[in-house]
């Protein structure tokens, strides 16, 4: 039997803003609507969709991306460019630096919703 990441979906204010986001960010293909979901498409034919509960209380998830280092080299400087507060730990306790754990470099970032963010070089473990 073979088991494969397929999609999830990601809780949000607005599906536009936050789809939006993800591509402008990452440098991906615009985001696509199918129903009630914003889409926005990864490798391997990995979705992320983007819905809006009708809730006023998101809870925060944590969503991480391993990207090579040349896409880490882009993300960082869009995310620089566009002001977005970044921090190397999850604690939010080193603001606007770059880990080096195992290896790479990592940040942590905030989306649109709030929900929290990581781009690494290096896979744990």
């Amino acid at each position: 039997m073979s088991v494969r990441f397929n999609h999830t979906i990601i809780a949000t204010r607005d599906r536009h803003i936050s789809a939006t986001f993800f591509t402008h960010l990452f440098g991906l293909p615009e985001p696509t609507t199918w129903g009630p979901f914003v889409s926005v498409r990864l490798d391997e034919g990995v979705f992320l969709q983007f819905a809006e509960p009708g809730i006023n209380d998101i809870q925060m998830q944590h969503y991480a991306f391993l990207v090579d280092d040349q896409s880490f080299d882009e993300i960082y400087a869009r995310i620089l460019q566009d002001g977005i507060e970044h921090w190397a730990d999850p604690q939010m306790t080193l603001p606007g630096r770059i880990n080096t754990n195992h290896g790479g470099r990592g940040i942590y970032f905030l989306d649109p919703t709030g929900h929290g963010l990581e781009i690494f070089t290096r896979p744990y473990g």
